[in-house]
């Protein structure tokens, strides 16, 4: 006969209030379980992976500057009379939204350090992130699975010019004034609606009374808020992806080899961060841009002697100045070519980087996922590509500044027009045919370092005369590294005919895809890889010394 007891229970002791409130923020929000798949992620350790780090914490810093700067800015045409601070500009008609900014500058406690560092990081945020896109392309990052997150980035290098550009243009002072005539300028070439889109923006006939404060919506609103969401989706698919990495022993395209992101990633991601910031406010403290006091407000009929714009902005205006002022005439129409096509050509640019990874994996036909790295070397077409738009890119940003380039180095500034434009076309190709001649000679000596081991600078002497330099063998680390990379065959178009002795159809398509794969992996595109029959021969002593 079995029996209750009436003892109670032993009272269980009360868990801490943070094991508590962990508990029940994880009922509700799952934390635990998404830390646990997510908190000890493998990152590589590579210091080219700081680049995308510096866009990230660029950003974050200018989200940061910037809601600072809003509680003083007032996003207003409206005229006013100056009584502040700044003695040269007392008395004179000018928007509350250039008074304001004056006042931030002069007025504000740390007013002027916070403007300076919030412009300091929007150039390096963008210059960070061509960086860091050209990392990925030189490298082959964009393949499968990450061609929508190279989508993503062009994206966000677009926006971020555009974001820059409305935040420019709101201190409403003479030198933003011109750009503003620059882009509208831009939009009236645009046949049919570039009337219209004007009125649109400006709100009326330019410059309008509703510019600056659209500006401001666009700027502090609409383009960060999108911004923020494409990079917490290219976060989200980075963690989704698992992150490249470059060709090493113990690498393949099931592996990550590096620090987990807990305790180590983090930390030293957050060291990096406040490194950035440091360094950041130096620049904004010492480093004068921007004064907007010197140039005045903006007034429609004046223009900033020398004015340009900010570094990413200055591909669009070099496009504008190399171009003729062509002009055509068509039912009463007139057609601005000096300027519609410098925008046209603005936009194909910035489409062609944004299909680039769809194009190559057309002709290499191949649907692999690949998260291992090219070396820039072992792929000449592609790093040639790439090196012949970085040269169109610098050859249009001195167009963009040739008048000062032409005072400050006493050039005729005709001479220097006449040089960007025939170089912005000749210079790509130079670029090109050295860049992927480079690569190949490069891919010998690789070649020739598997077969022969690196040279020591010891010179022996043989018994019948000879000097010879005495070859180390390299490590097997060495040696993996340096064949690690794949190798193409050219797409091959078959026979004419099939099986039956009919007359196979090729379209048009096959025959672009066959050249465009020829140019990129046949004879001249690449150096094949030493074979193991090769090594053998080179190490058994048959043949050399």
């Amino acid at each position: 006969m079995s029996t209750e007891s009436t003892t109670a229970p032993p009272a269980r002791g009360k868990a801490p209030t943070g094991e508590r409130l962990a508990d029940w923020a994880d009922g509700r929000l799952g934390i635990y379980t998404l830390a646990r798949a997510n908190m000890r992620k493998i990152f590589p350790d590579h210091w080219s992976f700081m680049l995308g780090e510096i866009c990230l914490y660029s950003f974050l810093i200018l989200i940061l500057t910037g809601v600072y700067l809003t509680l003083f800015f007032h996003p207003s045409m409206t005229e006013v009379e100056y009584h502040g601070s700044y003695t040269p500009l007392q008395g004179q008609l000018m928007s509350e939204a250039y008074k304001s900014s004056l006042d931030i500058s002069f007025d504000v406690r740390g007013g002027l350090l916070i403007r300076q560092l919030h412009h300091w990081s929007a150039l390096v945020f963008l210059a960070g992130m061509l960086v860091h896109m050209m990392r990925v392309f030189f490298t082959g990052a964009f393949r499968k699975p990450r061609e929508i997150n190279w989508v993503f980035g062009v994206l966000l290098l677009f926006l971020g010019m555009f974001t820059g550009f409305t935040g420019y243009s709101l201190p409403d002072d003479l030198l933003s004034g011109t750009g503003l005539h620059f882009m509208e300028g831009a939009i009236l070439s645009i046949p049919i609606v570039g009337t219209y889109l004007s009125f649109f923006l400006f709100g009326g006939e330019y410059p309008g009374h509703d510019l600056i404060p659209r500006f401001y919506s666009m700027h502090v609103l609409l383009l960060p808020g999108i911004m923020l969401g494409l990079v917490v989706a290219h976060l989200i698919l980075v963690f989704h992806h698992k992150h490249t990495q470059f060709a090493g022993p113990g690498r393949s395209n099931k592996n990550v080899v590096g620090m987990p992101l807990l305790p180590v990633y983090t930390a030293k991601a957050g060291g990096f961060f406040f490194l950035v910031l440091g360094v950041l406010a130096v620049v904004a403290g010492v480093a004068q841009i921007n004064p907007i006091w010197t140039f005045g407000p903006y007034r429609v009929d004046q223009v900033a002697a020398g004015s340009q714009p900010d570094w990413y902005m200055g591909f669009a205006e070099g496009l504008l100045r190399i171009m003729p002022g062509w002009e055509i005439n068509l039912w009463g129409h007139t057609l601005a070519l000096g300027v519609f096509l410098p925008l046209v050509g603005f936009a194909v640019v910035l489409a062609i980087l944004a299909v680039y990874p769809f194009v190559e994996s057309w002709v290499t036909g191949d649907k692999r996922e690949h998260h291992i790295l090219d070396r820039p070397r072992n792929v000449p077409t592609r790093t040639a590509f790439g090196a012949a738009w970085l040269t169109a890119y610098v050859v249009a940003m001195i167009a963009g500044g040739n008048d000062i380039v032409a005072t400050h180095l006493h050039l005729s500034l005709n001479a220097i027009t006449w040089f960007v434009r025939i170089f912005f076309f000749a210079g790509p190709v130079i670029a090109f045919l050295i860049t992927k001649r480079i690569c190949l000679g490069l891919q010998r000596r690789d070649k020739d370092k598997v077969l022969h081991g690196r040279e020591t600078g010891i010179i022996k002497r043989l018994p019948h005369g000879e000097f010879i330099e005495v070859h180390a063998p390299l490590s097997q680390d060495q040696m993996h590294t340096l064949t690690a990379h794949e190798q193409y065959e050219p797409a091959a178009l078959g026979p004419a005919v099939d099986d039956n002795g009919v007359k196979r159809r090729i379209t048009r398509s096959q025959k672009l895809r066959a050249r465009l794969s020829r140019a990129y992996f046949g004879a001249g595109g690449q150096i094949s890889k030493p074979t193991v029959e090769e090594y053998e021969e080179i190490t058994s002593g048959r043949g050399h010394h």
